[in-house]
Order: C-alpha cells, then sequence, then structure tokens
C-alpha cells in the first residue's frame, strides 16, 4: 500500500526550477536588506529551500545549480547588466525595473551568457515560468521579450541566426 503522505498531490517540481525561483528570492532579499552572497546562501539553504513557511511551500533545489547561478548572476553583473540595458526599451534602463524583475533578468542572463549547458530557449522558458510566480500582468512577457534578445546576441546559432563573420571571411567592399 502507499503511504499517501509520500504521493503529492500535485507533480514535484524540478529541481532546477526551485533553484532559479530560490535564486530570484535571494537576489531579492540582498538587494533590499544589503546582504552578501554568502550570508544568502547559508540562509536559504538552511532555512528557505524545500521548507513550509508560513503556509507557502517553497520548492526543493539543486544545491550546486542555485549556488552557482546566485554566485555567478552577483559576480557577473558588470557583464549582465550592460547586455540586460541594451535589451530593455529604450528609456527604461535595468536600474528603473522593480526589484524582482531586476532579479529573474540577471539570474536569465547568467544563465544564458555563462551556463553553456543549459540549453536558451529552457534557461528563458524556466525563467518566463518564475516570473509567472510572482506576476499576473505584462512582466512575463516583458521577461520573454528580454531574455530572448539577449539570448539571441550570446546565443545565435541556437537560434538559428548564423555566427557573424570574423575579419578574415568578411567581404571587402
Amino acid at each position: 500500500m502507499t503511504d499517501p503522505a509520500a504521493t503529492p498531490a500535485q507533480p514535484k517540481p524540478n529541481a532546477r526550477t526551485g533553484a532559479r525561483l530560490a535564486v530570484v528570492q535571494a537576489l531579492y532579499e540582498m538587494e533590499i536588506s544589503d546582504k552578501g552572497v554568502i550570508d544568502a546562501l547559508a540562509e536559504f539553504e538552511a532555512h528557505w529551500i524545500g521548507q513550509e513557511i508560513d503556509g507557502v511551500a517553497h520548492p526543493p533545489a539543486e544545491t550546486a545549480f542555485f549556488r552557482d547561478v546566485l554566485r555567478g548572476a552577483v559576480e557577473e553583473q558588470r557583464a549582465i547588466d550592460p547586455k540586460l540595458d541594451a535589451a530593455l526599451a529604450k528609456g527604461w534602463p535595468l536600474r528603473r525595473l522593480e526589484v524582482v524583475l531586476r532579479a529573474i533578468l540577471r539570474a536569465g542572463a547568467y544563465e544564458l551568457m555563462f551556463r553553456r549547458d543549459v540549453p536558451a530557449r529552457a534557461a528563458i522558458s524556466q525563467y518566463v515560468d518564475v516570473a509567472h510566480s510572482f506576476y499576473g500582468g505584462d512582466e512575463p512577457g516583458m521577461v520573454n521579450a528580454v531574455l530572448d534578445r539577449v539570448g539571441r546576441e550570446v546565443r545565435s546559432t541556437e537560434f538559428g541566426i548564423p555566427a557573424a563573420p570574423g575579419p578574415a571571411t568578411a567581404k571587402k567592399g
């Protein structure tokens, strides 16, 4: 006989999906509280990931993936933010966006730019899903558009865009 407590009523979320959600929450927490990466990693791993707090279940997460994306999004922010600014509409730099949106975009851009083991379209789709966890309006569409622009630039071949010719192959005219 199967133990009903062991059979979840809803499908179990993917551990990477849980990691992405935790990364966004940790980036948000870091920005509003001025916590560092080490404190955020410790807090989320000990108290949030896979826990139920105030009736809200936080999904399990692939710890190594969570650590890499959180650290990477912070450490590579100088490379990430200009890509996001270029992908956003003119007059709407990243700094003007709400904190959670910035966190989603930074984590997604980190994966697109630095985690070549994750297919670009999968990363974009996952962060659109994360945006749906926080927003019911136009924000998930904006996340999709911005990350799609970044993905097409940094992983053009995955989108069927031929690589730009290098100096040796460029036509002279």
